[in-house]
């Protein structure tokens, strides 16, 4: 059982289909999340990557793959080494038709508590999946999720 724990759910007017590429597909995430690029064979037990600017900044596995239903990733964050030594969060994707959207559950949790790692991803999903739910309905992802921030 996880000590620490951060959920977030968003519908977004939607498909599953065009949302799971959305998540995986390198083209998409660049385009709101912050410049970044997801990277992974995407089956089970693959190696999986984040990349901005040139440098991993998360690193794990494919815990569980089922498209376009369910995502499971070990996640490490490899550039603040205070969320580094934390060691590997788990980090869930459920999708889940709902009439005309598809209601994303994200779920990201560490044996740990009071992690660092899950305070730092409670502020960043909101903004990473709001900017995804904008891209999708809109064709525009937020302003603030479209470059790396320079602070990092």
């Amino acid at each position: 059982m996880a000590k620490d724990r951060f959920v977030y759910v968003i519908f977004i007017r939607t498909v599953p289909d065009t949302l799971w590429l959305a998540l995986i597909e390198p083209e998409f995430t660049r385009r709101y999340w912050y410049g970044s690029v997801q990277q992974s064979e995407w089956k089970s037990n693959a190696a999986w990557r984040l990349v901005a600017e040139g440098r991993v900044t998360d690193s794990g596995t494919v815990l569980a793959i089922d498209p376009p239903r369910r995502l499971v990733l070990s996640w490490r964050n490899e550039f603040l080494p205070e969320l580094k030594a934390e060691g590997y969060s788990r980090c869930a994707f459920e999708l889940e038709k709902r009439g005309e959207a598809v209601k994303l559950t994200v779920t990201h949790e560490i044996d740990k508590e009071s992690s660092k790692l899950i305070e730092a991803v409670s502020g960043g999903w909101p903004i990473i999946l709001s900017s995804l739910k904008s891209l999708l309905e809109t064709g525009k992802s937020l302003e603030e999720t479209q470059h790396w921030p320079k602070a990092m």
